[in-house]
């Protein structure tokens, strides 16, 4: 058979006032933007899973055209994020229509199943480990079943693990490849929309299989910057301190995302300085730990946010910069947050920082309160999960309100003035470190 993978990319945030700052504003909507041109490693999983005895073709849809005819597949695979998944149903109805069988999968696949059982011959719920194989099988004997369940523990275990078709970005313009070395979080914020929603429990692989991946994604890309696809890379902080060591030979340079308590770890911080590493996005969420406590069941980072700035000094002293993230809406912020999160953001020194609304993602805990209590905006708002769209009524301010506050606080920190302070600061702190 002849199988076409799909992936999904290029979020659009839908209220006009923020559409209008991410093209005046330096930085606004960056990180969206970067996230939107990376591959996507579910697919490549999904090639690599697929029997030798089939082609496999991997596809952006941004490489189609709408108002072409539709590339001849005997299987079509759709991944996408909540954002874009109306665009991902329309590509299955027209495919089916025209007689291709399609296969839906992803996290927001996983979390609405039936929604999405509606546009496809066959779901992939959880990972793709464990069920793609019998997928292709019973589509080549024209037998798909509505629904497969993949695995949602011992997806890095030798019997499962593959290594993703790294070799299918070959080519491409891509200036990022991804590899993930976890799946999972043991944090479980009640937001949280990424892997920890299709895992049991945090699954770590091996450092001698990440490296082994590393080496496989550079190798296909001119000049690759490293972006580690984990919702928390270093809970495990002796396999962090392991394989930060082992990567350091390599000479990438790369990106993550953790957890503040990477800080507490001075041995494991130095080792990051030495390895290439050159960003850690940690969410933050609040400068005030009074507000975390819904959305943080363990009580993780209400109990660390008195030495938030010390934990950002201590990171980016080793020349790494920081990139802080704020969500906007939390229950318990009044109209008083938006100048608090500037004041901290001046205060800390953080070179890159990252304000967002709280998003209730379809299938999440915090979706289900927010639901509970007749506090969403809609019941559907999909093209709205763009993390910068507001869909629910905050506990202590309006929407507008927290619209208003939203784009005041970007003007104030991704203003021209704001970028090259930053800018500076960087470098005085590199020039310390090699001084």
């Amino acid at each position: 058979m002849k199988i076409g993978l799909i992936a999904m990319s290029g979020v659009r945030v839908r209220t006009p006032e923020l559409a209008e700052l991410g093209i005046t504003l330096p930085q606004f909507l960056n990180r969206g933007q970067v996230i939107a041109s990376l591959p996507s490693l579910g697919l490549l999983t999904v090639a690599a899973l697929t029997p030798e005895e089939h082609e496999v073709q991997y596809r952006e849809i941004a490489e189609l055209d709408g108002d072409a005819p539709l590339e001849a597949f005997d299987l079509v695979a759709i991944s996408s994020f909540a954002a874009q998944i109306d665009e991902a149903y329309a590509l299955a109805d027209r495919y089916r229509a025209a007689g291709t069988p399609v296969v839906l999968g992803g996290l927001h696949v996983t979390l609405m199943p039936d929604e999405a059982a509606e546009h496809a011959d066959a779901v992939v719920l959880n990972g793709a480990e464990g069920a793609w194989p019998r997928v292709v099988e019973d589509a080549r004997a024209g037998s798909l079943a509505p629904r497969y369940e993949g695995l949602r523990r011992g997806v890095f275990e030798p019997e499962h693990y593959v290594r993703p078709r790294f070799d299918l970005l070959a080519d491409r313009p891509y200036n990022r490849v991804t590899v993930q070395t976890s799946r999972g979080c043991p944090l479980n914020c009640e937001f949280c929309a990424a892997s920890l929603r299709i895992t049991d429990s945090l699954q770590q692989k091996p450092v001698e299989l990440a490296i082994e991946e590393i080496k496989a994604a550079t190798s296909q890309i001119d000049r690759p910057f490293l972006e580690l696809a984990d919702d928390n890379t270093f809970v495990n902080k002796r396999w962090a301190r392991d394989f930060v060591r082992a990567l350091a030979p390599l000479g990438v340079s790369w990106f993550t995302e953790t957890d503040v308590s990477v800080a507490d770890d001075d041995e494991l911080l130095d080792a990051l300085a030495d390895s290439g590493c050159r960003q850690l996005l940690i969410g933050f969420e609040s400068p005030d730990g009074n507000d975390l406590g819904a959305i943080d069941p363990h009580g993780f980072k209400a109990g660390r946010s008195s030495r938030y700035l010390e934990a950002i000094d201590k990171i980016q002293s080793r020349g790494i910069t920081v990139n802080g993230c704020f969500i906007l809406g939390l229950d318990g912020q009044t109209p008083d947050v938006f100048e608090h999160v500037r004041d901290f953001v001046d205060r800390s020194g953080l070179i890159e920082v990252q304000v967002t609304v709280q998003t209730p993602f379809p299938g999440t805990p915090l979706y289900a309160r927010l639901a509970a209590a007749g506090r969403l905006l809609q019941e559907r708002f999909w093209d709205r999960c763009t993390l910068f769209d507001v869909n629910f009524v905050p506990s202590d301010m309006t929407v507008e309100q927290l619209e208003s506050g939203m784009r005041w606080l970007f003007t104030e920190l991704y203003n021209e003035h704001e970028f090259v302070k930053r800018k500076r600061r960087y470098m005085e702190i590199v020039k310390q470190r090699m001084a």
